[in-house]
Order: C-alpha cells, then structure tokens, then sequence
C-alpha cells in the first residue's frame, strides 16, 4: 500500500485550513470532530464559515485570519488543509507545506497531498477510516455506507461505559482471559446490559464476567476443525470466520489461500503444516507431528484452528485429528466448508446431480496411504455413472487405464477443474480417452478435481473436442437445462 492508514492525536494541535469556500466548509465540519485548535486563511469565507468561528464552544477552536496565504501561518501547525479552489494558490500553499515538512492534504487533488482523509465511520471513541488512495473515492463512500448501517449509533456511548473498567479486568485476568471477558462483552451482552441499565449495568456485567474468568471456558484449550473451502474467501461460512476471528493459534494446509489467512486474528500464531501430494514431498509435515502440534497448542489453553482447504470431513483425514484429540483428552468441534466438487460444478454450470442423468454421485480419492487408491473400476466404468476424483492429476495415466480396461466407453465425457473458485481458476473439458493429453496440453498441475461424467453446461456428452477456459470466461457459463 501507498498509504498507511494511522490515526493521529489531535489534542492541543493546531489544524490550518485554507480557503473559504463549499470545499473548505465540508473540510471545516470534519475537523470540528476533532479536539484540535482550527486556523483559517482566507481573504473571505462562505455564511456558515464564519457562523462556525462565532458559535464553537471552544474558545479560540476557530481563527480566522481575513487575509491570503502566507509561509508563516504554517508556524506550529500540525497539519494542513488546502481548498482555495484555486488550483495555483493550492499548488503553492501545497509546496509551501511540503518544504516546511508539514503534512498537508490539497482537497480533491491527491498529487498535490502528503496525506489523503478517508471516509470516516464515526462512533466517538470507535472511528472507521475507509481509503481507495485517492483512486476510487465514490467506492470508499459506498463501503462507509454499509459500515455505517452495521454499527449501532449508541456503539460510542457503550465503549465509553466500558473504557473505565478496563484496568481492573487487565489486573484481574490473563492476556487470553481478558481477550475472552471483552469478545463475550462486545458479542452482544455490553449492548443488552447497556440498554437495560446504562453504565451500571455494563460494570454489572463486567464483574460478573471477571468472576467467570472470561466466561467462555469452552473456548479455551479446544481445538476446532474448519474447512476453509475451495479457495475463494467469499465461500468461508460465517462460522468459520468467526472461529478464525478468536483462534490463537492457526494451524493450515498449503493450498489454504493467502487471502482466508488474512481473516484470523494478527496476534494469532500461525503454522503451515501442508503435506505434499507427491511421495517423498520436501517439507511434507507427518500426521502424527500435526497432531501432536494440535494437541500441545490446545492443551495449553488455546483455542486452535485446524485450517483445511475444501472440506474437512473430504479427504481431510479429519477422523485421524478427532481420534487424536479424543485420545488426548482435548475438545474438538468441526465448521463444515464447501468441497473442491461442488464449487467446480458451480464454475462448471452444472448440477452435480439430475434427475434422468445421474441419481448420485461418488468422491473418491486416486491417492491412499499405499499409493494409487483401489476401487470398485467396474462399477464406476458403467455408463451413467458419474463421480469426481481427487489427487488425481498426477494418477490420471493410471486412472484412464483403469476404465477403459473395465469396459468404460471412451468418449465418456470428463472435466478438469483446476484451482476451483479460484481467479486462475482452469477449466479443461474432453473425453475419457485423452484424458493425459487435457491435462498436460492444458497445463494442469493441480490442485485440481477430476469430474467423470459431467461437462460444461453448455457442452453434450457426446462432445469429442478440447476446450479449455479461464475463470473469467467459466464464472459467465449458464448451464441451462444440461
């Protein structure tokens, strides 16, 4: 990012404002926010200007100095407001600021400015700062909106009646017991004690919670298992981002994507434990070394968030971590995500299943402990039937092979899915028998869903040519009636 957003203290600073104009007024009503001393420079000021500098309860919060610019009212300033509405005079008061190492903002003219304000969610003491670094301003309006309506309006008053006690509940619990008693406190019952009795019924609350130490007992030392989807952060379910918004310690896959991390708390630690899906994987963790890191984590009291990509009840080996949590004593919950096959067919615009077409279908895995998985390849040779295989790129030499050995027609239709949600997201569609020659003249690597059975909406079974699209192209397919 270009700009850091911060947030500065304004008390006891002084704030210059030049120009005297609509820009300069809709400048001068923000900054009446804040506890700073304001200075106006110009030679003249709109009505409501100068009505502000006469009715500020603050003595001397507003000056106004009835003259031009000079470099000398940049003496003390803290920082500066440019909007004369003059591009000249705001490009030499801006050179002028900038010389003086003053931070300076020219209003709706970001090359001009060291500094760009923000749209602001106020809810004194709770303030939101939305920036688009000047590029898309209309766009940062339109998220304040949505920011605006999800906050209380009363939000401020409740976070001032719990700042007093904040000391007390820091010397009466832990780090993890005091990040507890003030999640259950904003989660909802501040706001219902705040409503029932005001300020003595947030300090009634606060006691009862110091007493509970935190109250959320269940939260600690446990270990949850989420499944982080297929890759897009918009399909994390609500309850994993909630788990992941309390977690101390995230453990995660490889292919869990960078953006869902960015979810979890920043205080949280953080630990990859991918395996890879090649024998003999550099830097491929063993099961029972994530287990017994998942175990150590929680047994200490934290809340650990077992990360997997798809869903962890897929090919996860979630039995494995239960079993091990079980055995250890630890408590371990599941937060279901969507699997690799479904958000394929979604990208695929198809139905995994249709009346007519295919009553059912069967996951299975092309890799097991022991190598290349067995399974019933009769019955999945059959005509109609339609299954999605996992890990299986690097198996599918194997994979075709099996079929066609066990009678499956050779223009059964199959589509490939790599990186499924995802913006490189690749769709490959074919038929079973060029099923190598998709995959590599396709440049498919994996991670990746094999789909036997089922094409692109728009696409017949029937179909015998190669297509292979990008994400932007496969998200506009309609399936239609296929």
């Amino acid at each position: 990012m270009r700009y850091f957003p911060l947030l500065a203290d304004t008390r006891d600073k002084t704030i210059l404002l030049c120009g005297g104009g609509a820009l300069a007024l809709a400048k001068l009503r923000l900054l009446l926010k804040t506890e700073a001393r304001i200075v106006i420079v110009s030679p003249a000021v709109v009505t409501e200007i100068s009505e502000y500098a006469e009715r500020t309860p603050g003595p001397g919060q507003i000056v106004w100095h009835q003259r031009s610019f000079g470099p000398s009212d940049l003496a003390n300033i803290f920082l500066a407001y440019v909007a004369t509405e003059d591009p000249a005079e705001d490009q030499r008061i801006a050179a002028c600021a900038r010389e003086a190492g003053i931070l300076v903002n020219v209003v709706d003219t970001p090359d001009e400015s060291t500094i760009i304000t923000p749209a602001i969610v106020d809810r004194d003491p709770v303030v939101v700062a939305i920036g688009s670094e000047g590029a898309a301003p209309v766009l940062a309006r339109k998220i304040k909106a949505g920011v605006e309506e999800s906050l209380s309006v009363t939000l401020g008053d409740l976070v001032n009646a719990a700042a007093p006690h904040r000391t007390r509940v820091a010397e009466a619990l832990d780090h993890r017991a005091k990040r507890l008693l003030w999640e259950n406190f904003f989660d909802g019952a501040g706001e219902a004690a705040f409503a029932e009795n005001g300020a003595e019924g947030v300090s009634d609350l606060i006691d009862r919670l110091i007493a509970a130490d935190g109250i959320d007992k269940q939260n600690r030392g446990r270990v949850v298992l989420i499944g982080a989807g297929p890759g897009d952060p918009d399909l994390l379910t609500l309850k994993a981002r909630k788990v992941l918004h309390r977690a101390d310690v995230v453990l995660y896959d490889r292919l869990v994507d960078a953006r869902i991390l960015e979810l979890a708390r920043r205080e949280a630690t953080f630990i990859e434990v991918g395996k890879s899906g090649r024998s003999g994987g550099e830097n491929s963790w063993k099961q029972s070394d994530i287990d017994a890191l998942m175990i150590e984590h929680a047994k200490s009291g934290a809340l650990v968030a077992r990360l997997k990509s798809g869903d962890p009840l897929v090919f996860g080996r979630a039995d494995e971590e239960i079993a091990a949590c079980d055995a250890a004593g630890v408590p371990v919950t599941i937060v279901p995500g969507i699997t690799a096959a479904a958000a394929a067919a979604a990208s695929m615009g198809v139905s995994l299943t249709r009346r007519g077409r295919n009553s059912s279908i069967t996951f299975l895995t092309a890799r097991d402990v022991d190598g290349f998985a067995n399974h019933d390849w009769r019955r999945l040779a059959e005509p109609g039937v339609t299954f999605a295989v996992y890990m299986g790129v690097q198996a599918a030499k194997a994979l075709r092979t099996k079929l066609l050995m066990n009678g499956a027609d050779p223009a059964t239709p199959v589509t490939i899915v790599e990186n499924a949600s995802r913006q490189n997201e690749l769709v490959a569609s074919g038929i079973l028998a060029d099923l190598t020659d998709l995959i590599h003249d396709s440049g498919i690597e994996g991670p990746a869903v094999i789909l036997v059975g089922l094409v692109r909406g728009s696409a017949k079974a029937e179909r015998t040519d190669k297509v292979v699209i990008p994400f932007a192209d496969a998200i506009r397919l309609n399936g239609g009636s296929q």
